[in-house]
């Protein structure tokens, strides 16, 4: 089911507020890769991004083109691995928060 327009609104715009918000929606894309749900950890991720620092920031940050940054983490993207930690390093400094594995 698709995310209308007005729901992703609600979203980006409560995460400009609530920091806490923000360290939830990074959190679950992590965790939603972790648990073997790709899709989902980019989707969530896109709204991370979206929401915090956007395309061509992150894209200026990391010395990439947003173009690339887009195709490697929409539905049929596949960031390498050191793409995936490079943008989740600039997502935490933005986020403020410092994600861990912990085993269970």
């Amino acid at each position: 089911m698709a995310l209308t327009k007005e729901f992703r609104e609600t979203v980006y715009d409560r995460a400009q507020r609530d920091s806490k918000f923000r360290k939830a929606l990074l959190t679950e894309a992590v965790n939603a890769y972790l648990n073997g749900d790709e899709g989902t950890g980019k989707a969530v991720l896109r709204d991370v991004i979206n929401a915090t620092i956007g395309f061509e920031k992150l894209a200026a940050d990391l010395k990439k083109p947003s173009k690339s940054l887009h195709r490697m983490l929409g539905p049929s993207g596949n960031p390498n691995t050191a793409n995936f930690f490079a943008i989740l390093q600039v997502l935490q400094k933005r986020v403020g928060v410092r994600l861990t594995v912990k085993a269970a």
